[in-house]
């Protein structure tokens, strides 16, 4: 009987016809072809994939990192705002007599010197260090300069509208220019102060509050500011002085109440001084 042995039960070896080998062969091909077009393909996809990540490393390492006022720095050099602020000192020694706060007139200005001096002595390079005891003096050189100059403003003010000052055009110009300027030391030091809680806390980056002023800086394409700009008392001080020449702000804008109430303090004195000085000088001008 076809396909059994001799031995009834015993199935004999079945012999593969050609069609059947040759079958077998091709598949085997087929299977070597895809191997090699698995090879090639994963090649392909690791070299694109090398290359993705190498492009990604670069973009990250070109990332632009945060500005600088949004994170802790070295802070800011310590010269502009003693500087300048020694120059709203030496300004009071100019007002005349009868218009400053205490008498003998080298008085305050000389506390106010001595302040400074323990500041600088103090700190003096970069402003970081952060000691409760060093903002309350700087806030009192503050306010002590702020209310030698506002009490000189109302002198004044008294003075020309009763008709008891102004006699000299050119000493009246001089007092006015003394006052005008050392009002805008003084709201530059107060802005200074208080954006952000002061010039320690934007250094640390402490994040205790929202920013009080919006400069143009940060809105700006980050390919227009520097990466390391942050505030410094410089911005304060062109901040107080626009806004003493506009009697309102320019392209700096306040964004805390205390800061608009501090602008509109600054302009009523700014707009004051102006306005009754020349006027004044006007009148009594020769000829």
């Amino acid at each position: 009987m076809a396909g059994t042995s001799d031995k009834e039960g015993t199935p004999a070896a079945v012999v593969p016809s050609a069609e059947v080998v040759e079958g077998i062969q091709s598949l085997h091909e087929r299977i070597d072809e895809l191997h090699r077009l698995v090879a090639v393909r994963l090649e392909v996809e690791t070299e694109h994939a090398g290359s993705w990540l190498h492009e990604h490393a670069d973009v990250s390492r070109h990332r632009p990192r945060l500005p600088a006022w949004c994170r802790p720095t070295k802070g800011e050099m310590r010269w502009p705002v003693a500087i300048t602020t020694a120059i709203g000192i030496a300004l009071q020694v100019a007002v005349p007599g009868k218009l400053a706060l205490v008498s003998p007139t080298w008085i305050l200005p000389a506390a106010q010197g001595a302040l400074l001096i323990v500041l600088v002595a103090s700190n003096p390079h970069r402003i970081d260090r952060q000691s409760s005891a060093l903002r309350s003096l700087s806030l009192m050189l503050a306010a002590v300069l702020s209310l030698a100059n506002g009490w000189s403003v109302a002198l004044l003010a008294i003075g020309i509208t009763r008709g008891t000052m102004g006699q000299n055009a050119k000493q009246l110009l001089i007092t006015g220019g003394v006052i005008y300027l050392t009002n805008v030391i003084a709201f530059a030091l107060w802005y200074w102060e208080f954006d952000r809680g002061g010039p320690v806390a934007r250094a640390l980056n402490l994040q205790t509050q929202y920013p009080d002023f919006q400069f143009p800086q940060m809105t700006s394409p980050q390919e227009m500011v520097p990466p390391d700009w942050e505030p410094g008392f410089i911005d304060y001080l062109y901040v107080a002085f626009t806004n003493a020449v506009a009697f309102s702000p320019t392209d700096t804008m306040p964004l805390s109440r205390w800061a608009k109430l501090a602008m509109t303090v600054q302009s009523i004195i700014s707009v004051m001084t102006v306005t009754l000085v020349v006027s004044r000088a006007i009148n009594v001008l020769p000829g």
